[in-house]
């Protein structure tokens, strides 16, 4: 019987940011993720008699330049594990681009569960992993719930998430705030070059995400959220200053992102605990307690064109 398979977005607590390898996907170092539950992509996978394999994705039938990314993938896994199958994916995405997270995390994470299950693969979690990051980075990380890092390694065998804590008992809210939903003018993969090769910080954020992932797993273990929301704030602020770095500079903020940076400062003076995690974009992540973030929220709706969701922490890849 065909299951369908479900997997949650994620966020990147300590980034990642430039990959020593594009075609299998390796970052130049590890990453650490809260799983949110908020938004998912609901995934089922079904052999078909054909040569060629049909996506739908929200309903609707993706057409061959649409859908190339996913079939390429599927051709790869399938050289990698020796099937010809052929298949008939149905993905519904959870993910709104109104709330600011990509889907490819999500989106490949359920893809790749999807095809375990459909080809009776009897991956681990770590294989299954594997499999997910071989789509997409990220996605690697969303086969499991709560807090979870992501091993960079140096091939394909060794690069793979690993769960810290899926179930932490711990008061932790992330609250989404949207400035623009528009297609970045520069790509993430182009960023990311582009820090790599040009910033003259780069070695120095190679340093700082090592200790900085000893620190912030030591603060999850304590469940000390101001230790955590600092250090996902500066090490959000030192990736984003390798942009700034960069040669041609270049910065994915907007002055609507450096407005809410200001105003997260300030409420942090008042007292209230709130701190910023931002990726390539302009959309600022706010994470807090239950309370910090519905004070956070009152202040927030006195800025004018932003949307905001608040999400809480999630769980692994789940089958129905």
């Amino acid at each position: 019987m065909t299951k369908t398979a479900r997997a949650f977005t994620n966020i990147a607590l300590i980034k990642y940011w430039g990959k020593k390898n594009q075609q299998l996907k390796l970052p130049w170092t590890n990453s650490l993720s809260l799983t949110l539950d908020r938004f998912y992509t609901d995934t089922t996978s079904e052999i078909i008699d054909s040569d060629k394999d049909v996506i739908y994705l929200n309903e609707s039938l993706l057409d061959e330049q649409k859908s190339k990314r996913i079939v390429n993938y599927l051709n790869n896994t399938r050289k990698q594990f020796g099937f010809t199958e052929h298949f008939k994916i149905n993905s519904i995405n959870h993910v709104p681009t109104s709330a600011g997270f990509a889907s490819s995390a999500s989106g490949f994470a359920a893809l790749a569960a999807s095809i375990d299950q459909t080809m009776d693969l009897k991956l681990t979690k770590t294989q299954l992993s594997i499999l997910a990051r071989n789509g997409s980075g990220s996605a690697s990380r969303s086969i499991y719930g709560g807090f979870v890092e992501w091993i960079a390694g140096d091939n394909n065998e060794n690069s793979y998430a690993v769960p810290i804590d899926e179930n932490p008992d711990i008061d932790l809210e992330v609250l989404s705030v949207v400035v623009n939903q528009k297609a970045k003018k520069i790509s993430s993969t182009i960023g990311m070059e582009k820090s790599v090769e040009t910033s003259p910080f780069y070695p120095n954020w190679v340093k700082l995400v090592s200790s900085e992932t000893i620190e912030i797993k030591e603060a999850i273990k304590q469940k000390d959220i101001q230790k955590i929301g600092e250090i996902a704030e500066h090490n959000a602020m030192s990736m984003h200053a390798l942009t700034l770095s960069a040669n041609p500079a270049f910065t994915y903020f907007e002055p609507k992102t450096v407005e809410i940076i200001h105003l997260i400062q300030e409420l942090r003076q008042k007292g209230i605990m709130a701190y910023v995690t931002i990726d390539a974009g302009p959309n600022v992540k706010i994470l807090g307690t239950h309370k910090s973030i519905e004070q956070v929220k009152t202040y927030l709706n006195n800025l004018s064109d932003v949307t905001t969701v608040v999400a809480n922490i999630g769980h692994g890849i789940q089958y129905f």
